[in-house]
């Protein structure tokens, strides 16, 4: 999926750690594009909080009428430094990119595309679809693999019990279930359900910091509730995380990863370590485009091959007039008065 605000923010993100206490991370809304365009919550990145682990970005969605809403289209763009993680709850997504993957994203299967230093893809809904409902998440790629190759995997993560919860491991490991997709740091990723008024104790890595989306209902972790939409943060440091559903039951995502570690700059759907890094990439980008436009193609392009049947490929918007200005990822509650 990509940012398609038309002023996107420019980011320096730098984990900082809040000292165990659970946050709660609210969403905002943003648009997909025009009028019938599909709308998603945001909740990573933000001003209190840009990574959780190497996870930098998190939008949400639906479930949405595709008949109302106009489902999910985006159009072919660019992508560095990062590997884009895409969930569905109900729907299908088609996913092509220029790795020459084409690939139709279902519920219960994990797809993982890694940018490396460019890839660019498209995501559509299928003819098939009438309720489009999901999450897109991107990890941020350590400075060790951030130039490696594009590439793609799949896996359809199985359902196992854990006390009154089901849990999907779609990254990492957890509860004696491992995914084999590639990831470049520690993470985690996991699908909770959790039936009404019932609670669930995971054994975690004590290594790692935790975000737990709420998609449906109400959840507690670790007696903080949030509501749908939200995120609830918790910072590294113990091995148990307790979760409980209120008075309906509850689909979640789990989030995890060792601290980040490095400083990154994200800008539309750039991911870089300077200002002067997403200056270059999106000079790149629209030279690839303006190569395409003059019917010129490049086997050597930055990007990638843009498929053939790509009618449409987005433009990088402006960039702010403004140099990125250095901040904190995370805002400790106490130095904020709060």
């Amino acid at each position: 999926m990509t940012n398609l605000e038309e002023k996107p923010a420019l980011l320096d993100c730098d984990a900082v750690s809040n000292g165990g206490v659970v946050e709660v991370l609210e969403a905002r809304e943003v648009p997909l594009g025009g009028p019938r365009a599909m709308s998603v919550r945001r909740t990573l990145p933000q001003r209190r909080r840009s990574l959780i682990g190497a996870w930098c970005f998190l939008d949400s969605y639906g479930p949405d009428e595709v008949a109302t809403a106009g489902g999910m289209r985006v159009p072919g763009h660019p992508h560095t430094g990062l590997q884009t993680v895409t969930w569905l709850f109900e729907g299908e997504v088609e996913h092509r990119d220029t790795a020459g993957t084409v690939r139709v994203v279902r519920p219960g299967e994990v797809n993982l595309m890694t940018a490396g230093s460019g890839i660019a893809h498209s995501e559509y809904s299928t003819p098939a679809t009438t309720r489009i409902h999901g999450a897109q998440l991107w990890l941020a790629l350590p400075e060790s693999a951030r130039h490696g190759a594009r590439a793609f995997e799949s896996f359809a993560a199985p359902q196992f019990g854990v006390g009154p919860a089901l849990l999907r491991v779609f990254l990492g490991e957890l509860e004696g279930a491992r995914s084999p997709v590639t990831t470049w740091t520690p993470v985690v990723g996991a699908e909770i359900l959790l039936p009404a008024g019932e609670t669930v104790t995971l054994t975690v890595s004590p290594a790692f910091e935790h975000g737990l989306l709420v998609d449906g209902g109400e959840a507690a972790l670790d007696g903080t509730i949030g509501v749908p939409g939200s995120l609830l943060y918790r910072s590294a440091g113990s091995d148990r995380l307790q979760v409980r559903a209120g008075d309906s039951d509850v689909r979640l995502i789990l989030l995890g990863g060792e601290p980040f570690g490095e400083s990154i700059v994200m800008w539309w759907n750039f991911v870089g370590r300077s200002h002067d890094d997403i200056v270059r990439y999106r000079e790149e980008w629209q030279a690839q485009l303006g190569r395409l436009a003059d019917g010129r193609r490049d086997g050597s392009d930055p990007f990638g091959e843009f498929p053939e049947t790509w009618e449409t490929v987005l433009p990088a918007p402006e960039l702010p007039t403004v140099r990125l200005r250095p901040r904190e990822a995370a805002v400790d509650s106490r130095r904020a008065g709060t």
